[in-house]
């Protein structure tokens, strides 16, 4: 078995702890009040450092790297706020990453 399944393994458990370890806590009580603005702002920070990560990092690179990925993501943005549908965003974004990869 690969680390990275170990890993995956690990999560799994934690997560389903954790999910259990909250409903026994909590029990009948109510979040606090500021609990609901934390999680509605907490997700899309995540999901921003997940992109982030994906489009700069590079495995065995401990720095930023600036490649193909990040001209197909400037594409799907210009495409995205030029109201295109969601799959012409993707297409756009993925020929632009085959493009720039194809060139150089």
């Amino acid at each position: 078995m690969s680390a990275a399944w170990i890993v995956v393994g690990a999560l799994v458990v934690s997560t389903f702890l954790i999910k259990g370890a909250g409903s026994l806590v909590m029990g009948d009580r109510e979040l606090p009040p500021w609990f609901p603005r934390f999680v509605e702002y907490l997700t899309p920070a995540l999901l921003a450092v997940l992109v982030v990560t994906q489009l700069l990092g590079s495995a065995g690179s401990r720095g930023m790297v600036f490649d193909a990925r990040l001209a197909g993501f400037a594409a799907a943005l210009v495409a995205w706020r030029l109201k295109a549908p969601v799959p012409v965003v993707v297409l756009v974004a993925a020929a632009v990453t085959a493009g720039v990869r194809a060139l150089g």
